[in-house]
């Protein structure tokens, strides 16, 4: 099994356990004060991780490309911005039903993956998001 797929199989199913964690935490909670904690601590575990691997020093590297600190920032931003989103609509609505409804974020990844840069799918591929896209319909309207 390629080494992306095992990382893409373990997103997936860290992923899951967000959604399944964060309902439980959400109960009587506010939800973007919750999503700021948990923000917090993702990034106290992932500055951990970067001493743990030795690359502290690779920091000055990315504050001085601008141009990738930019793109860093507004990823940033866009994920915290999926994360207030994601956990306001399991604060009220069933996971069962959100969880499959943002995988929508895989179809707009790939249609915008195509649009700038230039990716090409093949018949199977893009049959495959047809069919993601069909399901999250199916849920949504279920």
């Amino acid at each position: 099994m390629s080494t992306w797929l095992i990382y893409a199989l373990l997103s997936a199913l860290t992923a899951a356990l967000v959604a399944i964690f964060g309902k439980i935490g959400l109960q009587n909670l506010d939800a973007n004060t919750a999503t700021a904690i948990r923000a917090v601590i993702m990034a106290l575990f992932l500055v951990g991780v970067v001493i743990v691997q030795g690359k502290l020093n690779l920091i000055s590297e990315i504050l001085a490309n601008r141009k990738a600190l930019l793109f860093i920032l507004l990823s940033g931003i866009a994920g915290a911005l999926s994360w207030l989103f994601y956990f306001l609509a399991i604060k009220h609505g069933n996971v069962s039903r959100v969880a499959p409804i943002d995988k929508l974020s895989v179809v707009f990844a790939v249609i915008l993956a195509v649009i700038l840069f230039s990716e090409k799918n093949s018949l199977v591929a893009v049959t495959g998001i047809t069919l993601i896209n069909i399901g999250v319909l199916m849920v949504a309207l279920g």
